[in-house]
């Protein structure tokens, strides 16, 4: 019987495993096994559940209008049946959607605080979004539907993906991995989750390997540190396994029309809002009010800040909590072309009246809540700072045009993604996405969001460490690397820069073990959820929207104890034809040891498909498959003789001769 069904149970009402795990055990179809397999999406997957228990009566509270919060909101209505009006979302500032933000002015400065990178696999994310009216679309399509008619028709690549010594172009045609390389990878893929806690990248890989292509397209692309989770960068390798051939030119992304606020916080909030959802600003949920029974946990208040006024919301015990633990964007300092941003925030204790509170309070009336200090305790090793550049024709333009795969003016793909300064000491990056990038700018504006990783090296032209960076002096750095800094005058004329030092942003990368983060649902919470990038999930990764969306879809199932779902990470990491392509894509483009063979075991059956094709000059040269198989099993060995022995033997059986 399978793990996704609770054994024993013939009701109607059989227990569901709401969180899937595809790697919990092997599974198989029997008569009792009523439910797919652990990963599997699709149509089957979008069935609307029949409520279990009533939800009329019932409240619910949502700490956090980030997009897990407004997902949370979602599902109660969609799934669970609960009416909008008993939902109320509660958040400290007086706009909603958390990092996801976007705002400014062609005058003032646009800023936004990061960008979003995305992929097709996003199967809880898609699932919300294909039900939300579309931001610009007319009545009865959906954003779903608006981001496939952009993607669709303007594919996104990156010509200038990787650039070093001031202006040129750095050769990113491969993954630059040694064999060394590429097997330290392969033993990552195939080590087991659990004997990874709190081991860093840098304590695995050798030196060498962070200085190949692989490495800086990877820790810019997704933002890794070398002294961060290695587990984490796992968990990443799997799920993106099917996009690792497209990584370099970046052709395995799809991005928004807009910014991220734009394109879905608005949306969204739009829908909520339409139904009867109460967004509450200016209010900081600092504690709870927890009844501790036996193994029984049930919060039955929430102690909050409204306006400044210290208050006591009441929970009944049948109303649903849900809250963010934790914040990647809190204590945020903001900086312009001539200020310099400065940190209000203690490099090891973030203070009481941080977003990370509730989680700290919650930690301590409770082992099953986590270890938040293993996050928010080390500043140095979680920063980085974002710059957003606000453009009028300039030298920088003219530089930005001969990168880009379209004119920036165009409306379509310009860069393709952040372009890396591989011989940056800050390990600089830079993007232009569709412009515009906000639905009002005006036409002659651009929008850039520029980045970088390490915060305590000073910069190759500026000799200062980033955030101790002006907006004028972190432009003079980008332009420096760009090969124009002596048209920097001209350039600054033209923009406008404006600052995000950010000390969580990579604090959920954090080296972490097993107990550090909280499940979804707590052990014995019979009314409480937590959400976000901070708590334990079984193989998701974190840092992405959909990671978000599936932790509050989650935590909706399973305490309105609806009988569904939600499918494990998309089961393409164990696709024959992903594996393959991953391992060409891992040997620089070349066949993968024993790929010959195999083309000359599958040639011209109906299975020949799922093998990359050879290289051309291959296809008629048959030394290099004899040269494959001496590879294997060594020249002139007994193996070697036996093998071709045995293809000749097999082909032949299928009715045809080797060519």
């Amino acid at each position: 019987m399978s793990d996704n069904v609770s054994s024993g149970s013939e009701s109607p009402t059989r227990a569901f495993t709401v969180e899937t795990d595809a790697t919990a055990t092997y599974w198989r179809k029997g008569p009792q096994d009523t439910l797919p397999p652990p990963d599997m999406m699709g149509p089957y997957m979008r069935n609307h559940p029949v409520p279990v228990e009533a939800v009329d009566g019932r409240k619910a509270w949502i700490i956090g209008s980030g997009i897990a919060g407004l997902a949370a909101a979602f599902y109660m209505i969609r799934d669970g049946r609960m009416k909008g009006e008993d939902i109320t979302i509660l958040d400290t500032m007086d706009i909603a959607g958390g990092s996801l933000d976007g705002a400014g002015n062609a005058e003032e400065g646009y800023i936004v605080r990061g960008g979003r990178e995305m992929n097709w696999n996003y199967d809880n994310f898609w699932d919300l979004f294909q039900d939300v009216p579309a931001l610009e679309l007319p009545a009865g399509f959906s954003v779903l539907d608006e981001y496939r008619q952009v993607n669709d028709n303007d594919p996104n690549y990156s010509k200038s993906r990787l650039m070093h010594q001031q202006g040129k172009i750095r050769d990113f045609a491969t993954l630059g991995l040694s064999k060394s390389h590429q097997w330290e990878l392969i033993r990552l893929l195939l080590r087991r989750k659990e004997d990874l806690d709190d081991i860093t990248i840098e304590a695995y890989f050798s030196e060498s390997f962070f200085e190949t292509n692989f490495w800086y397209l990877w820790r810019s692309m997704f933002a890794f540190e070398n002294w961060q989770s290695l587990l984490e960068m796992k968990l990443y390798m799997h799920r993106f396994l099917d996009a690792i051939d497209g990584m370099a030119d970046m052709s395995t992304l799809v991005f928004p029309k807009y910014n991220q606020y734009d394109s879905f916080v608005v949306p969204l909030a739009r829908l909520l809002q339409d139904k009867g959802v109460k967004i509450q600003f200016n209010t900081r949920v600092h504690d709870v009010d927890l009844q501790i029974r036996g193994d029984e946990k049930t919060v039955t208040g929430l102690r909050a800040l409204v306006d400044g006024q210290e208050t006591t919301i009441p929970v009944h015990p049948n109303d649903l909590v849900f809250a963010l633990t934790g914040s990647m964007t809190e204590g945020t300092a903001y900086g312009d072309m001539d200020t310099v941003p400065v940190l209000e925030r203690g490099l090891h204790e973030p203070g009481e009246e941080s977003d990370w509170t509730l989680w700290r309070n919650l930690a301590r009336k409770s082992p099953v809540f986590g270890r938040p200090d293993k996050f928010y305790g080390d500043v140095k090793g979680s920063m980085w700072e974002s710059a957003t550049l606000t453009c009028r024709p300039s030298p920088f333009v003219d530089k930005l045009k001969e990168l880009s795969v379209n004119d920036p003016y165009s409306g379509k793909t310009v860069t393709g993604g952040v372009i890396t300064f591989t011989d940056s000491n800050w390990v600089l990056s830079f993007t232009c996405n569709r412009q515009p990038h906000f639905p009002t700018q005006p036409d002659e504006v651009l929008v850039i969001w520029v980045y970088a990783l390490l915060m305590d090296k000073e910069g190759n032209y500026v000799k200062k460490p980033m955030p101790a960076c002006t907006g004028r002096e972190i432009l003079a750095e980008l332009c420096y690397h760009l090969g124009i800094v002596e048209q920097l005058d001209a350039i600054a004329l033209n923009t406008k820069v404006r600052l995000a030092l950010m000390p969580y942003i990579t604090a959920q990368f954090m080296p972490r073990a097993a107990g550090d983060r909280p499940h979804v649902v707590p052990e014995g919470c019979t009314n409480l959820g937590l959400l976000g990038q901070f708590v334990e999930t079984s193989n998701d990764i974190i840092f992405t929207m959909e990671s978000s969306v599936r932790t509050a879809r989650i935590a909706v199932y399973t305490l309105l104890k609806l009988p569904k779902q939600v499918p494990d990470i998309s089961p393409t990491q164990y696709d024959i034809r992903t594996i393959f392509k991953a391992a060409r894509a891992i040997n620089n483009g070349e066949p993968f040891p024993g790929e010959r063979l195999l083309h000359r075991l599958l040639d011209k059956t109906y299975f020949s498909h799922i093998l990359p094709p050879l290289p051309k000059k291959e296809e008629a040269d048959g030394d290099d498959f004899g040269n494959d198989l001496s590879g294997l099993f060594g020249k002139g060995s007994e193996a070697l003789h036996k093998i071709t022995d045995w293809l000749e033997k097999f082909r032949a059986n299928l009715g045809w001769k080797r060519t």
